[in-house]
């Protein structure tokens, strides 16, 4: 019932957006959006189910040391976040759509975790690559607190995006390619048949 009315909220204030910024400049063809929600393994999954998505790129980003590794990340100590590139191209899925996407696909009311994934590697964060792409997050957070969607308050960390390290190549399509592994049995396959049954009219033919 939550992500009814989440979706139905989003597909409202996105109608409202459009019409309040109609004026604002056409998009390129293909952009990029960025986001941290937790396991890449399992945002990268997600989004590389939505039509218009081209490339769905998992890497660090947000925090302070060059070149992380997958270990130095993970002590949670080198700053960054486990996070996902999206290539996308807006005359086919908009950033809007894409948000309401990032706010179902995890619980962005948990500060530093998701679930059993604990530390600020994993934390709730959307990196934004323009003043555009940080003004609709801005007001999609407000709004959705202001509607309590959620019983709690959002915690999503809005910065600029900087640099994006690509990660290991093992990381890459992590979920497709090791469906059988334990955590993509028992933690990626449920959320991910959850997202697609919400998203069930977004997905890319034979999704």
């Amino acid at each position: 019932m939550k992500n009814l009315i989440l979706t139905t909220v989003f597909t409202c204030l996105s109608l409202v957006f459009t019409m309040q910024y109609a004026h604002s400049a056409e998009m390129a063809k293909k952009d990029t959006a960025t986001f941290a929600a937790g396991c890449f393994w399992c945002v990268e999954a997600q989004f590389l189910q939505l039509e218009g998505v081209s490339k769905v790129i998992s890497g660090y980003t947000g925090g302070h040391m060059a070149n992380p590794t997958y270990k130095a990340v993970g002590t949670g100590k080198t700053g960054h976040a486990e996070a996902i590139s999206i290539v996308y191209d807006p005359e086919v899925i908009t950033y809007d759509e894409l948000l309401e996407a990032f706010f179902v696909a995890h619980d962005p009311t948990q500060l530093n975790r998701q679930g059993n994934d604990v530390g600020t590697q994993y934390r709730s964060a959307i990196f934004y690559h323009s003043a555009a792409q940080k003004e609709k997050a801005e007001y999609y957070i407000n709004k959705l607190d202001k509607e309590n969607i959620y019983p709690k308050k959002i915690v999503t960390e809005l910065a600029p995006m900087k640099k994006f390290y690509v990660a290991e190549d093992y990381h890459q399509n992590y979920y497709n390619l090791n469906k059988e592994q334990g955590y993509c049995r028992y933690v990626i396959t449920p959320k991910l048949e959850k997202f697609q049954k919400i998203f069930k009219d977004k997905l890319k033919e034979g999704k």
